[in-house]
């Protein structure tokens, strides 16, 4: 239903529908689950909250909601680039292991992927308060880094060792289409398409180094890259982070 998002970005879109009575529960495992075998939360018990090692979905959602989680935030950082974590060390280190998470929003708790085959075991952390993009903000410097990023890497010639990266920027209109739940702004539906295409362009750029003739050459593309990247990322976490949503 929703293979273009991440699996954090995923659970935060319809735990938050659920958690806010937008949607059923049926609907909501079923989206969140999407083409894997099961999803679980582990480690609520350790922090306090109750329950077993390891709980359904659904029973580690409920937990949430009664320590007064109204939602869920998205992480999607990488090294250099926080966006979304606030700390402490531990659940930072591990959301940039796993390269996503999720963070309670209104509770001091934050939620790790760790994927065994087509299982996902949603690790509980402590996890503090954190700063996030603006979603008009985020949108501005993604639509400004597609444009900066095209003319640098038109100048780099990218239609000669990327034609599909070429391409890509010549068809922005063709995004993913992303099923989002009832109470998910239609700006942030939007813009967590463009991020995802913007970081689609980033990542089959950075496949190999397509014919590059020298390192000054590798370090120029990559260069001119990384601020789509960072945009995107921010897009991205803005978009699925309902602490900074504006009203539909």
């Amino acid at each position: 239903m929703n293979s273009a998002l991440p699996d954090a970005a995923r659970l935060a879109w319809w735990a938050t529908a659920w958690l806010r009575g937008h949607v059923v529960t049926d609907l909501m495992i079923d989206a969140v689950i999407d083409a894997d075998a099961t999803h679980t939360i582990s480690g609520l018990g350790e922090l306090g909250l109750g329950g077993g090692p390891t709980e359904t979905l659904v029973a580690g959602l409920g937990r949430l909601r009664v320590e007064g989680a109204t939602g869920l935030g998205l992480v999607f950082a990488a090294e250099g680039d926080l966006v979304g974590l606030g700390g402490p060390t531990g659940f930072n280190t591990a959301a940039l292991e796993a390269g996503e998470a999720v963070v309670a929003v209104g509770t001091t708790i934050g939620l790790v992927p760790i994927r065994v085959g087509a299982a996902i075991s949603w690790v509980a952390h402590r996890a503090e308060r954190r700063q996030l993009p603006d979603v008009g903000e985020a949108d501005r410097a993604l639509r400004a880094a597609l444009l900066e990023t095209g003319d640098a890497l038109a100048a780099l010639d990218v239609a000669r060792w990327r034609p599909e990266v070429a391409d890509r920027l010549m068809n922005l209109r063709h995004r993913p289409a992303l099923s989002a739940p009832e109470g998910v702004p239609a700006r942030c539906v939007d813009l967590a398409a463009r991020a995802i295409q913007a970081l689609d362009i980033v990542w089959l750029a950075l496949e190999d180094d397509g014919g590059a003739l020298s390192a000054h050459e590798i370090a120029a593309r990559r260069t001119a890259l990384l601020p789509l990247e960072r945009a995107g990322r921010r897009g991205l976490v803005a978009a699925c982070s309902p602490e900074v949503w504006p009203p539909d």
